[in-house]
C-alpha cells in the first residue's frame, strides 16, 4: 500500500495523477458551469423536463471518461405509490471490478433546491458567477460540484491509468430527487441492487470544518417532517363581535407552539432523545459569523454550540398556511396549517421522535382544538461505524488532498437514504464527504462553492479511487 510521506508529501506514484487533476480542473469548472444552467427541480411546479436534460448531460460525461462498461439512465416506481408513478431520472454507471479489487459506489444528486425569491440572489441563480473565489448559483456546491468532483476525479484515473489497466470496480449513481425526498431511492436500489454492490460507497453530499479544512461526516441527525393543522371553528367568525370568547386556530396554534420549547429555546419534548459526544471548539462568534444572526440576538439552546447542531433535537416551523398579510381582515381564522420539521438526535428513529412529537402535542392543545396531521415524512440519523480500514484510507486522502489533516465532523441536517443504503448493502462502508463550507449557504439565496475547497475535493477523492485500486480484498 503507498502512504504518504513523514513530511506531508504525496508519494511519486501519485504525483502524476495530481498533475491530471490540475490540467483537468479548468474543464471541471466548465462542466459545472453547464450544469448549474439546467434548473433540474423534482418539485412537480418546475419544468420536468430540465432534470432529463441533466441526467443525459452527466450520462456524456461519465462515457466520455471511458472507465464504464455501462452508462444508462434509469428510473424506478416511487415508494409506496401504485407503480404507476415514476421517480426522476437516475444516472447509473457500472465497472466491474477484476483481479480481487474492491467495488467503490460513487453518490451524488443532480437536482436543486428551487431558487427562492429571486430578488434575493445578488446575481441570477441559474448563472454561475465567480467572484471572491467563490462560484455563486443554485447547485454550485449542492449538489452539482458533488457529481462533478466524481466526473473529475475519474478523467485523473482514466488519463494517468487507463481504462485497460485499472482493476478497480466502479459504480457511478447520480439520482435525480434528493431534494425532493428519494421517493424512488429505495425501489431503485432494489431493482439493481446487484449491479449497484460495492464494498466501498462514497456520498459527496454534505460539508468540511471550513473552506481550508476536510472532514468526514460521521454523524447526521434524522428527520421527521409533517403537517400540522390546528381548527377551533367551523366557519370564520367577526373577531370583533366574537373575539375575547371564542380562540380562533391562530391563538391555539400560537399558544400550542410555545410548548415546544424551553426558555432558553432548547426543544421541551418528552421523549426527543439527546445525543451525548464530544464536539470540537466552536464559539460565539464563529456562528454569528457563519449564520448572520443579527446583533442583539441570542443564540438558542444550552449546552457547546456544535453539540446543539450535531446531538440534539430541533423543531423548525418551516411554512403555514394563513391569511397573507394584505388580505387581512378582522376575522377570526378558523383553522391554520403549519409545517414542521424536526431533527432528530443520532441514535434515536424518527419514528420514535415522530410519536413523541405527535402525543406531545395532543397532549397540549389549548381550548380543545382538534389536530390533524398529515403529509409525515421520516428519515433516521445516521452514525457511520469508524473501525473500518476504508474511513482510514478516505482520512489520508483528505490530508493529502487538501495539506491538512481531516477531522471527523457531525452534521445537523439530514441525509436519510444512508439508512437504505445500509440495509441494502449491509457489508459496504460508508464514507461521507463533500465540498460546501460553513459559507456555502446550501438551500439559501446566494448559494456558493469555494473554488479551492472543489479543487482540493478532487484531488482527495482522486488519490482514493487510485489507491483503492491497489488494495487487494481479503
Amino acid at each position: 500500500m503507498t502512504s504518504s510521506a513523514p513530511d506531508g508529501t504525496v508519494p511519486d506514484d501519485d504525483q502524476a495523477l495530481l498533475e491530471a487533476v490540475a490540467g483537468g480542473f479548468p474543464a471541471a469548472v466548465d462542466d459545472l458551469g453547464r450544469l448549474v444552467r439546467i434548473p433540474g427541480i423534482a418539485w412537480p411546479a418546475f419544468d420536468q423536463t430540465a432534470l432529463e436534460r441533466s441526467a443525459e448531460a452527466i450520462a456524456a460525461l461519465a462515457r466520455e471518461t471511458g472507465l464504464f462498461d455501462a452508462v444508462d439512465i434509469e428510473r424506478a416506481p416511487v415508494a409506496d405509490g401504485d407503480g404507476a408513478e415514476l421517480g426522476q431520472p437516475a444516472v447509473l454507471a457500472v465497472r466491474r471490478a477484476r483481479n480481487g479489487r474492491p467495488t467503490i459506489m460513487l453518490y451524488a444528486h443532480h437536482d436543486v433546491q428551487p431558487p427562492g425569491d429571486e430578488a434575493l440572489w445578488e446575481t441570477p441563480p441559474f448563472e454561475p458567477t465567480v467572484r471572491d473565489g467563490r462560484i455563486y448559483a443554485r447547485g454550485a456546491a449542492d449538489d452539482k460540484a458533488g457529481v462533478m468532483t466524481h466526473i473529475a476525479s475519474l478523467r485523473a484515473l482514466a488519463e494517468t491509468i487507463g481504462s485497460d489497466d485499472l482493476d478497480l470496480g466502479i459504480v457511478l449513481f447520480v439520482e435525480g430527487e434528493e431534494e425532493y425526498g428519494s421517493r424512488s431511492f429505495a425501489p431503485f436500489l432494489e431493482a439493481h441492487a446487484e449491479a449497484m454492490r460495492a464494498d466501498v460507497i462514497v456520498i459527496a453530499d454534505s460539508g468540511n470544518l471550513d473552506s481550508e479544512t476536510p472532514a468526514v461526516t460521521v454523524s447526521l441527525r434524522g428527520n421527521a417532517k409533517f403537517h400540522l393543522t390546528v381548527r377551533t371553528l367551523d366557519h370564520a367568525s367577526h373577531s370583533g363581535m366574537f373575539g375575547g370568547a371564542v380562540p380562533d386556530a391562530m391563538m391555539a396554534a400560537v399558544r400550542l407552539l410555545s410548548t415546544l420549547w424551553d426558555e432558553s429555546g432548547s426543544v421541551a419534548v418528552e421523549g426527543l432523545a439527546v445525543r451525548d459526544a464530544d464536539t470540537p471548539p466552536y464559539d460565539e462568534g464563529q456562528l454569528r459569523a457563519e449564520t448572520g444572526l443579527l446583533d442583539g440576538v441570542r443564540p438558542a439552546g444550552d449546552g457547546s454550540i456544535l453539540g446543539r447542531i450535531w446531538n440534539k433535537p430541533t423543531v423548525t416551523v418551516t411554512g403555514i398556511d394563513f391569511t397573507s398579510v394584505e388580505a387581512a381582515s378582522n376575522t377570526l381564522s378558523p383553522e391554520v396549517t403549519l409545517v414542521l420539521s424536526c431533527r432528530v438526535a443520532p441514535g434515536q428513529s424518527s419514528a420514535d421522535a415522530y410519536a413523541a412529537l405527535e402525543h406531545h402535542l395532543r397532549a397540549h392543545a389549548p381550548f380543545g382544538a382538534q389536530l390533524e396531521f398529515s403529509e409525515i415524512d421520516l428519515g433516521d440519523s445516521v452514525l457511520v461505524d469508524t473501525d473500518g480500514w476504508a474511513i482510514g484510507e478516505a482520512r489520508r486522502a483528505l490530508a493529502d488532498g487538501y495539506g491538512r489533516e481531516a477531522v471527523d465532523y457531525g452534521i445537523g441536517g439530514s441525509i436519510p437514504f444512508i439508512s437504505d443504503l445500509v440495509d441494502r448493502f449491509p457489508q459496504a462502508q460508508i464514507l461521507v464527504t463533500g465540498v460546501e463550507d460553513p459559507h456555502s449557504r446550501a438551500h439559501s439565496p446566494n448559494e456558493s462553492l469555494h473554488i479551492d475547497t472543489f479543487r482540493h475535493a478532487i484531488r482527495s477523492e482522486a488519490l482514493l479511487l487510485a489507491r483503492l485500486g491497489r488494495r487487494e480484498m481479503p
